[in-house]
């Protein structure tokens, strides 16, 4: 270990990316697969996970934003990329210039992209995405006639290329609610909608990470999965798949100290010493993602062994209690808050301990958190 290794960091194994990837192409069948690394990979890095993902056969990556889709490109990714979250002052001339296909949701979107196209002279790559019930984005059932009837004018002048249509499930990870047939059928009506306007999409696409993993009759075309990429299973109770979470969440000890019976440790001394006691410093607090509300509720994995955290997190720190093992740990030591390995904390335990989903959790380490990779998957 070297005085430059990070005192709090993300470790993410890209070789785990590979593996998931290749899990979720057995389930989607014939069907592609869109591997989704919106918001940096969720929180993983955009870059490097897109990279694993495409080496390990994903054909497509998905973003929210065009700088996103923009940073990829940057990078040298050539493979089709999807940006579908978009303002209609966004610089669709970019993403044009980009070859990057723009999600469509609404008239105003879509006169966006067109006058974007007529002013660059190149024609844009369009998706559109349909509302079947979500809610969110997508063209709504009542404008959708509407965009067809200027989409398809745009085709017939070369301005856009119609490449895909795609919806997004309310309820996949309930993979029988009957919620998610309503959307399947009103995707295929709306699929049928756009036939009957003379728009024949290249691919349509409708799993995420849910359905992917439990609804084969949802593949379609392509399956656009997004947390399963990164080893966290969006129904644990349903699906079984052997997902390898892929980052470690980690931070090295600061200090070793010994603690007198009936001292407090931390802010409001909420933990008092029962009996005298060794305790490890950690570098790690909620500015740098761990949720305040878990003081005292977690363990960490220091070597083989797993220690309680006592007292508050703080904004930089937080304490562990080391028992009776004081002489196992040593400053400088790596302590696991979450990861992948076996016996590490899961980031499923924290997101239960916080009344949320693992999402959150894996998106919140930041600031002072360096982020580093491990494994051979997608490195040039």
């Amino acid at each position: 270990m070297s005085s430059a290794d990070p005192q709090v960091e993300t470790v993410v194994d890209l070789d785990a990316i590979a593996h998931n990837v290749r899990i979720l192409r057995a389930h989607a069948g014939d069907a592609a697969v869109m591997a989704v690394v919106k918001a940096d990979a969720y929180n993983h890095g955009a870059v490097q996970v897109g990279r694993a993902a495409l080496a390990a056969g994903a054909t497509e990556l998905g973003v929210t934003t065009i700088d996103e889709a923009l940073e990829l490109r940057a990078a040298g990714i050539t493979a089709p990329i999807l940006s579908w979250l978009n303002t209609s002052d966004a610089d669709y001339a970019a993403a044009i210039a980009a070859g990057i296909e723009i999600g469509v949701s609404s008239t105003a979107h879509l006169r966006a992209v067109e006058r974007a196209a007529r002013a660059t002279g190149a024609s844009a790559i369009v998706t559109l995405k349909v509302d079947t019930g979500l809610n969110r984005n997508g063209v709504s059932a009542g404008e959708y006639p509407e965009v067809l009837t200027l989409l398809g004018r745009l085709v017939a002048e070369g301005v856009v290329r119609f490449r895909a249509m795609f919806s997004h499930l309310a309820h996949a990870d309930q993979p029988r609610h009957p919620v998610i047939d309503v959307q399947r059928d009103r995707f295929v009506e709306a699929i049928a909608t756009a036939k009957d306007h003379g728009l024949q999409p290249e691919l349509v696409h409708l799993a995420n990470s849910a359905a992917t993993l439990t609804r084969p009759d949802l593949a379609f075309d392509m399956v656009r999965p997004g947390i399963s990429v990164y080893g966290l299973n969006p129904v644990p109770d349903i699906s079984d798949a052997d997902l390898r979470p892929a980052m470690t969440f980690r931070a090295r000890v600061a200090l070793v100290k010994r603690v007198a019976q009936g001292e407090g440790v931390s802010y409001g001394h909420e933990w008092i010493a029962p009996h005298d006691t060794t305790v490890a410093l950690i570098p790690a607090g909620y500015a740098d993602g761990v949720p305040r509300g878990l003081g005292g509720r977690i363990a960490l994995r220091i070597g083989d062994a797993d220690y309680p955290n006592i007292g508050r997190v703080c904004m930089d720190q937080l304490v562990v209690d080391l028992g009776e093992n004081p002489h196992r740990v040593r400053e400088g030591d790596r302590a696991v808050l979450f990861g992948g390995a076996p016996g590490d904390p899961h980031a499923q335990q924290w997101a239960d301990l916080m009344h949320t989903i693992h999402y959150e959790i894996v998106c919140s380490p930041r600031g002072r958190v360096v982020r580093g990779y491990s494994g051979q998957a997608g490195v040039v």
